[in-house]
């Protein structure tokens, strides 16, 4: 009897544990996939043009975006817009409660046609406004972005073209101006393209490549601290004496990534 009492404990305590452990382990079938990040989603966003998609692993603009901290809801102005490749990507990081402004001139506008014409039809992103304001022209409300970048034209400050009707930038009071439409705290992201230490900012004009240095100084003096710096697009095998159009280069340059603030 005292076996039969005892063989009966064991299997009650053994269906104990069973239903406690039961109760405790987690269903492997219930646990959620990781969640996309707004940079990657907005990278495989669906109603992105495939001339986009194919530019992409040269200039690994999620990552970029990311690195200098665009958010969901920011408003952001991309400077010397061009065709809008990062246009469409800000403004799918930013999502329905943020705003990206879109500026462009007749010269870039002549530049890249049919590409801006179809990004902006239609109004297929309504979160995108079109600012036209052609050089020496841009007049910004104070404190109004979170965020400004130039991606592959801070060097067109320096371009000088009667051809094109490019007249010249005077950089002190355009970054004055960029300067001003910031918010305390607002990002000032710049891409371009290196060229060989030490080159004058003409060669803005006559290479489309401007010295790194150069950039910081002058951003520095306009009042922005540099706040980071990636080595993303790096190509050391770029030979910085070529145009960038140069088709032996074109695509594949040596870039610098800047991130500055505006002090708060």
């Amino acid at each position: 009897m005292k076996n039969i009492t005892t063989h009966l404990a064991f299997v009650i305590l053994l269906t104990a544990c069973g239903q406690q452990a039961s109760e405790t382990t987690p269903d492997v079938s219930e646990t959620t996939e990781p969640e996309i990040s707004i940079y990657a989603s907005a990278l495989e966003n669906p109603s992105r043009p495939e001339a986009d998609r194919e530019r992409d692993a040269g200039r690994h603009p999620a990552q970029v975006l990311e690195f200098f901290g665009i958010e969901s809801g920011a408003t952001v102005l991309d400077m010397f817009s061009g065709g809008g490749y990062y246009t469409e990507m800000l403004a799918h990081v930013v999502g329905d409660n943020g705003h990206v402004v879109s500026h462009m001139n007749k010269v870039m506008l002549g530049f890249s046609g049919d590409e801006f014409e179809m990004r902006h039809a239609d109004n297929r992103l309504p979160n995108v406004e079109v600012l036209m304001a052609e050089n020496n022209e841009l007049d910004l409300d104070a404190g109004q972005f979170d965020a400004v970048i130039m991606t592959l034209n801070y060097h067109d400050l320096y371009w000088e073209s009667e051809e094109y009707s490019w007249a010249k930038i005077e950089v002190e009071n355009f970054l004055a101006e960029l300067f001003e439409g910031m918010k305390p705290g607002a990002t000032l992201g710049i891409v371009d393209h290196y060229a060989v230490a030490g080159a004058p900012s003409e060669t803005g004009s006559t290479l489309h490549r401007i010295d790194r240095g150069i950039v910081i100084a002058e951003v520095e003096a306009a009042g922005l601290v540099l706040d980071g710096e990636s080595d993303l697009l790096r190509n050391t095998d770029d030979d910085r004496s070529k145009l960038v159009f140069d088709p032996e280069v074109r695509g594949k340059t040596d870039r610098f990534i800047l991130r500055f603030k505006k002090p708060e």
